[in-house]
């Protein structure tokens, strides 16, 4: 830290001046109040003088308030030398995210610029202040205790000097140690919450591919990681506080117990009140400080710098800046046995029930249902009745507390058996795609991949061909974040389309689609092989499933859109609703 600080406040000695001028004020201050009292007892109020004695605390209340007002002062040389380092972390984030954006040549952009920018920069300038005011305070409250015990009786110094500076050696020991290992929980709680941030968002995939266990592995070493860095990380607060105790604590028990040898030698009432004023009102709150804020404040603005200098310059090596391509789920493993299967898979749920834990109410309650091969059914229903937790069941995502669900026969939850079948495709309403060119989103669950005519009539089916020409060809670069929440789904659904699954749900995968796009998508799925079940959020979607199914949470009826207009009164109000919205 002393080699960086080095170069940075040699051309700043005004400023480190004049802060060291105001805060001898303040050890002027610390001096007084001690001092003052020891005065105020012996020459005052026991020498049978009150007014002296007033006096002499009126002399240590002025100090105090000369001390206020230095400190005031001394915020604003403290602030010549804190901004300095903030402008100077500004620059060197903005030259090196505009070194890697011409470097990139457009290829992507730096997201966490801002956040090194705004977040970071804050913090290592607030870390600096918070550095500088604990150090600053130590040394210059240290000096005028000592002063002023050495003013009062030298005699104290003995008593005081020994556990002082060998709890100040303990200190000065472990900080080392102390800091890397809190340098290393950092490390440790930010792997952490960067792999949990990257798990949550992917949760379906982790269990379509049934990597439930290796990524369970995986965040379980890190976890172990970071208790052990957090053990390891207390242990060494306890040497802290055993360091704080010897230098802070010890000296006022071996003060008050060597005060009949001091008063044998002539130390008065007076001089040992003195002294514990300083050890209790200025020794004790400074080493506190120190010995608490040193490590923290220090160790987080080196992490801090060392995370800005590490993207100041040119980023580490990622290829050609796009996201590599990530691992197909398990759906894509078994296309080559799909692809030998023409007719689609009966659907049947027996009795199936499904609490979200322990206790809960189940969301899915005794449900029967058969969904013929190659039927095209449209599930209805309230807001979190239970609709694509239904659709979770069917994918495998979920497992039943009871009741038995099969596709083509086989169980679900047996993919040994089930991939010498069928496989099945659910697309969510968050349409998943990646950077990489267009063609490899589309081909995503074909791991054989597929000729250009197959996935240009795909294209054409679903009505992504606007977009394609857009993003200018099948093999263009694609930036998720440049695409509306509609393309995304059109990509999505054209990747499913041209996958080789036999049973598409679609959970609410066309909600961002407009009335026209949503029956283009719907209706290449309904000449598609295979058997289609669409989470409905329009009245036109309805009306095209040749079955309806509702869901009220007690009851589930199922039949064509003109069956449950005449027996299904919770239907008729999604009707209504959907024709008219605002009822």
């Amino acid at each position: 830290m002393l080699s960086r600080a080095g170069p940075f406040l040699a051309p700043r000695r005004r400023a480190l001046l004049g802060l060291a001028g105001w805060s001898l004020l303040e050890s002027g201050q610390t001096f007084l109040g001690g001092y003052g009292v020891a005065q105020a007892l012996d020459r005052g109020f026991l020498a049978g003088r009150p007014g002296v004695g007033l006096t002499w605390l009126a002399v240590a209340a002025v100090a105090v308030v000369a001390g206020g007002l230095a400190t005031g002062r001394m915020f604003r040389r403290l602030a010549d030398l804190v901004e300095p380092l903030r402008d100077g972390l500004v620059r060197r984030v903005v030259t090196g995210a505009l070194c890697d954006a011409v470097s990139d040549a457009g290829a992507g952009h730096d997201r966490t610029a801002v956040s090194r920018l705004t977040h970071q920069t804050e913090a290592a300038r607030d870390g600096f202040a918070g550095l500088v005011l604990v150090l600053r305070s130590f040394v210059f409250t240290c000096a005028g205790a000592l002063l002023g015990l050495a003013a009062l009786a030298p005699a104290l110094l003995l008593v005081v000097l020994p556990p002082l500076a060998a709890g100040l050696l303990l200190f000065a020991v472990a900080l080392g140690p102390m800091a890397a290992r809190q340098r290393e929980f950092l490390r440790t709680d930010e792997e952490l919450a960067q792999r949990f941030g990257d798990i949550a968002p992917g949760l379906r995939d982790i269990v379509a591919c049934g990597a439930e266990e290796r990524t369970a592995a995986a965040a379980g070493k890190l976890i172990d990681a970071q208790t052990r860095a957090a053990l390891s990380l207390a242990r060494w607060a306890a040497v802290r506080t055993l360091a704080l105790a010897l230098s802070a604590q010890l000296p006022i028990v071996l003060l008050l117990a060597a005060a009949p040898w001091l008063l044998h030698r002539g130390i008065t009432a007076g001089t040992l009140l003195g002294a514990l004023t300083y050890l209790t009102q200025a020794l004790l709150p400074a080493l506190h400080t120190l010995m608490t804020g040193l490590g923290a404040a220090g160790t987080r603005l080196l992490v801090i710098l060392d995370h800005l200098a590490g993207h100041s310059g040119a980023r580490a090596d990622v290829g050609d800046g796009r996201a590599p391509r990530p691992a197909p789920p398990a759906v894509v493993r078994v296309a080559g046995a799909v692809a030998r299967v023409a007719h689609a898979p009966r659907v049947e749920l027996r009795s199936v029930s499904f609490a979200y834990g322990p206790g809960a109410r189940p969301v899915v309650d005794g449900l029967d249902l058969v969904v013929e091969p190659g039927q095209h059914l449209a599930v209805v229903g309230p807001s979190g009745i239970g609709k694509s937790t239904l659709f979770a069941l069917v994918a495998g995502l979920l497992r039943p507390d009871s009741g038995d669900i099969r596709i083509g026969g086989v169980p679900v939850g047996r993919p040994d058996r089930y991939a010498s079948a069928y496989v099945r495709a659910l697309i969510p309403q968050e349409a998943y795609v990646f950077s990489g060119s267009l063609r490899e989103n589309l081909l995503y669950l074909c791991p054989d991949g597929a000729p250009s005519p197959a996935v240009e009539r795909a294209v054409e089916a679903i009505g992504l061909g606007h977009v394609v020409v857009r993003l200018g060809g099948l093999d263009a670069p694609v930036d998720p974040d440049a695409l509306s929440q509609g393309e995304r789904q059109l990509v999505a659904l054209t990747r499913a389309y041209l996958s080789p699954a036999r049973l598409v749900l679609l959970d609410e995968a066309t909600c961002h689609l407009d009335p026209a796009a949503e029956a283009r998508a719907e209706h290449a799925f309904a000449g598609r092989p295979g058997t289609l079940m669409v989470i409905a959020h329009r009245l036109t979607s309805a009306r095209r499933a040749s079955r309806v199914l509702v869901l009220d949470g007690v009851h589930a009826a199922s039949g064509s859109h003109e069956e449950l207009l005449t027996r299904s009164e919770l239907y008729r109000d999604l009707v209504g609703h959907w024709e008219d919205p605002s009822a």
